[in-house]
C-alpha cells in the first residue's frame, strides 16, 4: 500500500513540474496528536480543479519514538469557505488507510494493524506561491485531534511572496489561489 501511494505521489510531482496552469502544488507538514502526545510528518500533493475545491492525496507518518507508531495514506477534500487576498479559510474531510505498526503494545483490546481513518477539520493557508498552512483535525474513529503546520509550493506560480521585494505588485496565481 505504501509503495503504491509513493508511486502516485511521484507521478503527480513529475507532471506538476511542467504545468503552467498553476493548479497543482506539493508540500510537507509536521503534526502533533494531542491524545497520544505524538509527533509526525507528512507529505501532500494539492490539485485545484477550481477556485474553491482541492483534492489532496496525503501520506503521514508518526515516528517510532511515539506511543503510537503508524502511517496513513489517504485523500482529503478541502473546500475554501472564505477567500481573501492574503489568506484562505477552508474545511477538510479526509479518509485514509491507517497502518498501526505497534498495535500489539496498545492496552486497547480491539487494537489492530490495519485500520481506516475519517477526519474532519478546518485550516488556514496563505495565497502566495509558497503557502504556509495550519490545520486542526478530528479523527472520528479514534476520537482524537491533531494539529498540522506546513508549507505548500504551487508549481508555475508567478505571484511573489509578501515581504520579499515584490514592489507592491500582486500577481495572483491564476484562478486557483
Amino acid at each position: 500500500m505504501q509503495e503504491r501511494f509513493l508511486v502516485v505521489l511521484m507521478v503527480c510531482l513529475f507532471f506538476a513540474a511542467d504545468t503552467e496552469a498553476q493548479n497543482i502544488g506539493a508540500g510537507a507538514d509536521v503534526m502533533y496528536n494531542f491524545q497520544s502526545e505524538g509527533f509526525g510528518a507528512g507529505a501532500r500533493v494539492s490539485i485545484f480543479p477550481n477556485r474553491r475545491l482541492s483534492y489532496v492525496p496525503q501520506f503521514s507518518y508518526y515516528f517510532p519514538f511515539n506511543k503510537v507508531n503508524e502511517y496513513y495514506a489517504g485523500l482529503a477534500l478541502e473546500y475554501k469557505i472564505i477567500r481573501r487576498n492574503k489568506f484562505n479559510l477552508y474545511a477538510i474531510a479526509h479518509g485514509a488507510y491507517d497502518s498501526w505498526m505497534n498495535y500489539k503494545e496498545s492496552p486497547l483490546k480491539d487494537a489492530k494493524k490495519n485500520n481506516w481513518d475519517l477526519e474532519g477539520g478546518a485550516g488556514i493557508s496563505g495565497t502566495t506561491c509558497l503557502r504556509p498552512f495550519l490545520e486542526y483535525r478530528y479523527n472520528i474513529k479514534f476520537r482524537e485531534t491533531h494539529l498540522r503546520l506546513g508549507i505548500l509550493y504551487i508549481f508555475g506560480c508567478k505571484k511573489k511572496t509578501y515581504g520579499f521585494g515584490n514592489g507592491g505588485k500582486d500577481k495572483r496565481c491564476g484562478n486557483y489561489d
